[in-house]
């Protein structure tokens, strides 16, 4: 009987479960499992900090059809990736960390970088597990990457003792189990269509994991032919093409006033792939008496609030693509189709904010010329996002990775997996001064790794969205929001990447057009003024 030991059986499960990258910073508490990937065919993505790598194996669960992975060591380790873990949590996004831990007989001693895993990560990951059985390393791998992608998707953790990794068993992976994509039931369906055969006012709300270009398109084709808008959960916008009539814009921050209105007047909500949650209702106060209808795998609907009349456990891809078979009898009360597409239409021209320094209404306008029709678009948290989710489109599946619970520091994280995952592609970060320094030196992961992408850092000297609060409940009173900053196209080349400032937005497409020929990760630094918190009001 051939043997191996547990941390290279950890690699082959991996790369039998098809498994391209893992994400890490090293650790000589998993030394066996970086032992075992020197000669993988899975890539070892080194990066510069833990909560790089973290979002990172984030955005790639979201973008592709697999858990993204991310391999950290104890302790200060550990901590480093937990954002990651409640992103990936909050977001219902596949990603599976992988901790090296301290040896078995050195527990319970405080010893060098000792923790409690379990304390740690059990109220936000789906599954803590701890590999104490070297026999059982396959199982183990294989049982997390289920997990982390059945029912409501979400973060495994699997702790790894140093001693454990490299006792010898026996060769051999296990089969990778796989999700069953049923589509919905016949009375599901029937269900639905009476509810709809009553409605006025029906609202489609899309959002989720696991949308392919098929689905998306399916459903808006249907829903335009049955007059019924559909609206994009908060951070979903890449769910179904934008160039449908029946896209009518999102909901959540930043969303047009004309949608907030929308939701509270349907009569009828079919959320597909995601719930009627905090952001999505504005604080859990619109759209909570409609007639609600929720296609979504998790029996548990967490985060769901109000209303409730039907609940439908398969995926939303498979739901919508069976959804496209029927025709409803469905009358929409005039105007409401047709309003609403025109409403999304004015809301998403793009129109000068003023001010001084680069104009970012004006830059998304002349962006949006330049961005190919599957290229990925990422950005982190804080008001600089809100250019982009009002004024750019997504028309290809897997083309938004950005965090869902208000993680700073995802962008630029992203946007290397974006590369690495979709080398062909047009990659495009948009980053906030405060949320670029929060990970900006995965430049350097970029550069080693040979990703490719051009982030638009704002730069406006303050932590914007916590200004907006403070001038609106302590006027007068700025305290802890101001920022100094670096040159940030300086910092780009000092990585070896492309930068350049970039003082007007008359100057952007050229500047954009240099960056995009660099074949560089590449920084244009937007000053913005400061006063200018967020695109002009609808």
């Amino acid at each position: 009987m051939s043997t191996t030991t547990a941390g290279h059986l950890i690699v082959a499960q991996l790369e039998r479960a098809g498994i391209k990258r893992v994400y890490g910073v090293p650790g000589e508490s998993y030394l066996d499992v970086l032992d075992g990937l020197h000669d993988s065919t899975i890539e070892t993505v080194v990066t510069r900090h833990e909560g790089g790598a973290g979002f990172m194996a984030l955005a790639e669960g979201r973008l592709t059809e697999l858990p993204g992975v991310a391999m950290v060591t104890r302790g200060p380790g550990a901590a480093n990736a937990f954002i990651a873990i409640h992103t990936a949590h909050q977001d219902a996004t596949p990603l599976v960390l992988f901790v090296g831990l301290i040896p078995v007989a050195d527990r319970g001693r405080e010893s060098f970088q000792e923790f409690d895993i379990n304390a740690w990560f059990g109220s936000t990951a789906k599954k803590v597990v701890t590999l104490d059985d070297a026999a059982s390393a396959a199982r183990v791998v294989d049982d997390a990457m289920f997990t982390s992608m059945s029912g409501r998707p979400g973060p495994v953790v699997i702790g790894l003792p140093e001693d454990v990794l490299v006792h010898q068993v026996a060769t051999g992976t296990v089969e990778p189990r796989r999700i069953a994509q049923s589509g919905p039931a016949g009375p599901d369906l029937d269900l639905l269509e009476s509810a709809l055969a009553k409605a006025v006012r029906p609202l489609i709300v899309v959002g989720g994991e696991g949308w392919t270009q098929d689905a998306g398109a399916a459903l808006s084709d249907w829903a335009a032919h049955h007059g019924i808008p559909v609206l994009a959960d908060f951070r979903a916008y890449d769910a179904v093409p934008h160039s449908s009539d029946s896209y009518a814009g999102f909901l959540g921050y930043g969303r047009s006033d004309a949608n907030a209105r929308r939701l509270d007047n349907a009569d009828l909500i079919l959320f597909l792939g995601c719930v009627r949650g905090d952001v999505l209702s504005d604080g859990y106060t619109r759209g909570l008496e409609a007639h609600t209808v929720v296609v979504l795998p998790d029996a548990d609907l967490l985060g769901h609030f109000g209303r409730m009349d039907q609940h439908v456990t398969v995926g939303a891809a498979a739901f919508a693509l069976a959804l496209a078979t029927v025709e409803s009898a469905v009358q929409p009360t005039a105007g409401w189709f047709t309003d609403a597409r025109a409403d999304q239409i004015k809301f998403t021209t793009a129109q000068p904010d003023g001010g001084t320094g680069v104009d970012l209404g004006v830059v998304m306008g002349l962006l949006k010329q330049e961005m190919d029709d599957d290229a990925v678009l990422t950005f982190g948290a804080g008001n600089h996002a809100l250019w982009p989710a009002r004024y750019l489109e997504h028309n290809s599946a897997n083309s938004l990775a950005a965090p869902r619970n208000g993680a700073m520091g995802m962008g630029i994280p992203a946007a290397v997996a974006a590369s690495l995952a979709y080398p062909g592609r047009q990659v495009i970060s948009v980053a906030g001064d405060g949320c670029f320094m929060m990970n900006g030196q995965e430049m350097a992961t970029a550069m080693a790794h040979g990703a490719r992408f051009i982030a638009l850092v704002v730069d406006n000297g303050i932590f914007a969205t916590i200004r907006e609060h403070q001038e609106n409940h302590y006027p007068g009173r700025p305290s802890g929001t101001h920022m100094t900053n670096p040159d940030f196209a300086a910092l780009a080349r000092s990585f070896g990447g492309y930068g350049e400032r970039v003082e007007t937005a008359a100057d952007f497409t050229a500047a954009f057009r240099r960056a995009a020929a660099s074949g560089l990760p590449a920084v244009l630094h937007l000053p913005q003024d400061p006063a200018t918190r967020s695109p002009k009001s609808n």
